[in-house]
């Protein structure tokens, strides 16, 4: 579309024509004079189409918030304008940006892409040139959030825009003349751009301007990701893109470079890689979950089905023991599937922050000599647990937490121990801490097992053949963590397992 004579500002055509914000020149009465290609681009219409039309006919809301598009759509944008005088009479600039990726979270990084695809290209061959233009071109600069740097060839900065100040921190009269481009850049990473252009282009690429300027001078698409440093030291990501100002001859007289600071789509990214590997985890987590809990449930009431069903019919009295046989198996597996249930139960309460530790003042042997004997019904064949305490009758645990960690260990302790093993279980009590130790001699724990211990539904290679959950272990270590205390593992392959537990204990 033709650009009124008036507006044929010097760099301005250049501008207009290659700016990927829509640009409107409307007249007095409200009538559109000039519509630049990105605004027809996303309206859909023809120069001929717009030109001499009302406006409003295109921006519609109380606030022009909506371009009406050929095709019927509604495209969301924000408006802002400036204006110049024409003769006698006041014109309107009107800078169309399109907000519509604001409106969805997946859109986001398409919007950051959309943003720093603006190229203008401003021409300005001498100083009168770039004089000329200075105060249009700031009237400009003003409505852009972007850095805007127009450098000479040598790279010194000639423009530094209000954005470029506010978000580099930098006074332009302080950059203006003597400051380069290569200055709010990270050395190292021109360097590494340097030796990949290099390889890319097949020629030498120097460090530094050359490194920002190569492709621009090639004509070639010129856009990177680079960490802008402020006058404070402080960092921030920037999409960048540099591209020459030529002349009529084609002889570069400078370069323009327009960043967008993408802290925020770096972030919308860091929270999207997030939300998929939580999402990957949880899917895993259900996939384990059922798989452990379909397998745990099937044997024990297996058990109680064979049995029920060899109860019915043992009736004479003298199949009483087989059937007091059978009733001990069916009691063994309720109880099985019993602490099954109960590590689920543990598991979500936990993973739903439904726990609270209650401190108190207990006598630490009679305890734990008290959940020693609820676990008695744990040890098969000839299986012992021995058990001793070192230090101060009490301390100050809470002791419905304690009793899960020791029953979850002591029960391991006995399922992979021989029937004729012994396990044995010691307290110290110090006035600031209270150590619970459960060793065995069981099948013990592989080194390359022992560092995924404490995870969920976790299982050593060598316990294929032997029952559980996984959950035992990370239950422990979730209940000493809510004590504020450690648990540490010491084990050796066919010789044993030591499982050792430190929780402070804070005088009531």
């Amino acid at each position: 579309m033709t650009i009124t004579s008036t507006a044929r500002m010097p760099g301005f055509e250049l501008l207009f024509n290659h700016a990927t914000q829509g640009i409107l020149l409307v007249d007095g009465a409200g009538l559109i004079q000039a519509a630049n290609p990105c605004f027809l681009e996303w309206s859909g219409h023809t120069a001929e189409e717009v030109q001499g039309k009302p406006m409003d006919t295109l921006l519609a809301g109380d606030i022009r918030s909506w371009l009406r598009c050929k095709n019927g759509q509604a495209l969301p944008v924000k408006v802002s304008s400036t204006s110049y005088l024409q003769g006698d009479q006041h014109h309107q600039i009107y800078f169309v940006t399109d907000i519509s990726t604001q409106q969805q979270t997946a859109d986001a990084l398409k919007r950051a892409q959309d943003a720093q695809q603006l190229e203008a290209h401003i021409m300005a061959g001498k100083e009168s040139a770039y004089r000329r233009v200075s105060n249009f071109l700031n009237s400009i600069w003003t409505n852009l959030d972007a850095i805007l740097i127009v450098t000479e060839p040598m790279g010194h900065i000639r423009f530094f825009n209000p954005a470029a100040v506010k978000m580099l921190g930098y006074p332009a009269r302080e950059v203006t003349d003597t400051g380069s481009l290569t200055q709010f850049h990270d050395f190292q990473e021109l360097e590494y751009r340097a030796t990949k252009l290099s390889e890319e282009l097949g020629q030498q690429v120097e460090p530094g301007f050359d490194s920002l300027t190569v492709k621009a001078r090639l004509n070639l698409p010129n856009e990177n990701e680079w960490t802008y440093i402020r006058k404070d030291g402080t960092r921030f990501p920037v999409a960048l893109t540099v591209s020459a100002i030529r002349d009529e001859n084609q002889q570069i007289t400078g370069y323009i470079a327009i960043g967008l600071d993408i802290s925020a789509r770096r972030k919308s990214e860091a929270e999207l890689r997030q939300a998929l590997d939580k999402e990957k985890e949880l899917n895993v987590l259900k996939s384990r979950f059922v798989s452990i809990a379909s397998h745990e449930f099937r044997t024990p009431l297996s058990t109680v089905l064979s049995s029920t069903y060899l109860l019915e019919k043992y009736t004479t009295t003298e199949d009483q023991p087989k059937r007091l046989a059978h009733i001990r198996k069916i009691a063994s597996a309720v109880h099985l599937l019993t602490d099954i249930l109960n590590d689920f139960l543990s598991l979500g309460k936990i993973e739903e922050g439904k726990i609270q530790v209650r401190p108190a003042l207990t006598d630490t042997r009679k305890h734990i000599e008290k959940i020693l004997a609820e676990a008695e019904g744990l040890k098969r064949g000839k299986q012992q647990v021995v058990y001793s305490h070192e230090g101060p009758a009490e301390s100050t645990f809470d002791g419905n937490l304690l009793r899960h960690v020791l029953t979850n260990l002591v029960s391991n302790a006995l399922k992979f121990s021989h029937e004729e093993g012994i396990v044995y279980v010691r307290t110290l009590s110090t006035p600031y801490r209270l150590t619970l130790s459960v060793k065995d001699c069981g099948i013990g724990i592989k080194s390359e097992d022992q560092q995924h211990l404490f995870e969920r539904f976790f299982r050593g290679s060598n316990v294929e053949n032997i029952q559980g959950t996984g959950l035992g272990l990370h239950i422990v270590a979730k209940y000493t963590e809510l004590m504020k205390g450690q648990v540490t593992c010491h084990s050796e392959p066919d010789k044993g397992t030591e499982f050792i537990v430190h929780i402070p204990t804070p005088k009531t």
